[in-house]
């Protein structure tokens, strides 16, 4: 029997998503998931100049991209829809009538300017604005009067006053709002398109959610939407508020500072399946303390009682320890393939590989599979493996020294009859040179590190020869005599 637990993730289609709102509906799928419930994804589409179809392409992408699939949504429909805003105007609609004739909500004329003149009457007196009513209590006459001036007028909720909205939180306890505080606040603009506040409450009740998990910036609005069920007679979800969370320097998370686009973290290099992980980490803590979790684990270890209330950081550099950790683990084959994309975009790799290009780049990844943090930097760390001519760093070129060039040239004589061009053999042919010759391995080995990879920090060095090949290797040493 399934579980009656539901939830959603609600954005909105008016760009890229962002790893913030993904960690909200992680925390909604996880909580789905682990109970056996239903996790559904809508779409908040009412900024009609900014909603665009491709902006809903791209958050179907990044949510399967890691892992986080819907039961219900736009794409593949449902028993509550229809999932988008746009389409469930005549549902707002007859919520509005109701509110209207039942009192609990009226017909608002005032002009911008005149709102605006309110705002800096208040400002002056230095108290906190809120809208002045005065058109909560029009006749049908004044209502005319004003239509016939040809103002449009919005829907204002009716807030009753010297009343307490209270909600019992599932992640902070009781919270308490008084009535006086709160102003008749506009639930539907003179488009006849729906605010948010009340858009959000229709939804919910219509799409039977029983738990809305959220970020704590939602505490704020939660007593109109609370106002709004109470009025319509309906029940409210229970509701979780999530503790923020924060850039590494402690400020509210941007883009500079953690709150990237999903999709960027994919062209960085991420995994989503670390990327998962971390973010599941931001606020939660499994019973264990284990850091490392598979999906499985996230779902089987997931409870609400262990999401803190407290703000968490994102430490961009425990994430790429954390994304490092997993590209360890990964097959030489899997991470060859994973790293594919990289390579053919910086036009070092094309589809049309051979066998042999394959082994060859799975090789090539042996030698950096412990080095790198990400899938990004595979191309700057192997490009010297696919390029035939090779660019050498002007800072590293400092180190090819008339002496140095002088050690490489008899260096190169040494490797050009080694019997076996394998990594062992070229490394004893050249420590074999540096002890008859009195001399630290180093200072021969970083101007033979320079001329072969074109950098002074690469992969094995002996390794990258060994699979560069005798010919290259000794054509690139020829290069810099």
């Amino acid at each position: 029997m399934p579980s009656p637990v539901r939830v959603r993730l609600a954005p909105s289609p008016t760009g890229p998503i962002h790893a913030g709102t993904l960690h909200t509906g992680l925390f909604n799928w996880l909580y789905a998931r682990s109970l056996g419930g239903t996790f559904v994804l809508r779409l908040e589409d009412t900024d009609q100049e900014r909603s665009r179809p491709e902006w809903e392409e791209v958050i179907y992408q990044e949510m399967r991209w890691l892992g986080l699939d819907w039961d219900e949504g736009p794409d593949i429909g449902g028993n509550y829809g229809p999932y988008r805003q746009m389409e469930r105007l005549d549902t707002y609609r007859d919520s509005a009538r109701r509110l209207l004739e039942a009192g609990h909500a009226y017909y608002c004329y005032c002009t911008p300017e005149e709102l605006e003149a309110e705002r800096q009457e208040a400002q002056k007196k230095g108290v906190v604005y809120q809208y002045s009513r005065k058109c909560r209590n029009l006749t049908a006459e004044d209502r005319r009067r004003r239509e016939d001036e040809g103002r449009k007028p919005v829907i204002r909720f009716r807030v009753p006053d010297g009343e307490k909205v209270v909600f019992d939180d599932l992640i902070r306890g009781l919270i308490e709002t008084p009535t006086d505080s709160i102003g008749d606040f506009i639930i539907v603009r003179s488009n006849g398109i729906p605010i948010y506040n009340f858009a959000v409450v229709i939804d919910d009740v219509t799409m039977k959610i029983t738990h809305v998990i959220r970020g704590e910036g939602h505490i704020s609005n939660t007593p109109q939407q609370l106002l709004i069920y109470q009025a319509l007679g309906l029940e409210p979800p229970r509701l979780g508020h999530i503790g923020h969370i924060l850039g590494k320097d402690r400020a509210k998370l941007s883009k500079r500072n953690g709150d990237a686009y999903v999709g960027d973290y994919r062209e960085r290099g991420y995994l989503p399946e670390a990327l998962l992980n971390f973010m599941a980490l931001l606020g939660w803590t499994p019973e264990d303390g284990q850091e490392f979790l598979t999906k499985e684990e996230m779902i089987r270890q997931f409870k609400l009682d262990r999401v803190t209330r407290a703000p968490s950081v994102f430490d961009p550099d425990k994430l790429d320890w954390m994304n490092g950790n997993y590209i360890r683990n990964l097959s030489l084959d899997e991470l060859a393939r994973r790293s594919l994309p990289f390579l053919q975009k910086q036009g070092l790799m094309t589809d049309a590989l051979q066998p042999a290009d394959w082994d060859r780049m799975v090789k090539i990844m042996a030698t950096v599979q412990e080095r790198i943090r990400t899938l990004a930097e595979v191309p700057g760390m192997t490009e010297f493996f696919f390029r035939d001519e090779l660019t050498i760093d002007p800072d590293a070129a400092k180190l090819l020294t008339e002496q140095s060039r002088a050690w490489l040239g008899q260096v190169r004589d040494r490797l050009a009859v080694v019997e076996v061009f394998d990594a062992v053999q070229t490394e004893a042919a050249c420590r074999a040179f540096v002890e008859e010759n009195g001399l630290k391995a180093k200072a021969v080995f970083q101007p033979i590190r320079v001329a072969v990879t074109g950098r002074t920090v690469s992969p094995p060095l002996f390794e990258s020869m060994a699979l560069l090949g005798r010919e290259k290797t000794l054509r690139r040493l020829d290069s810099v005599r």
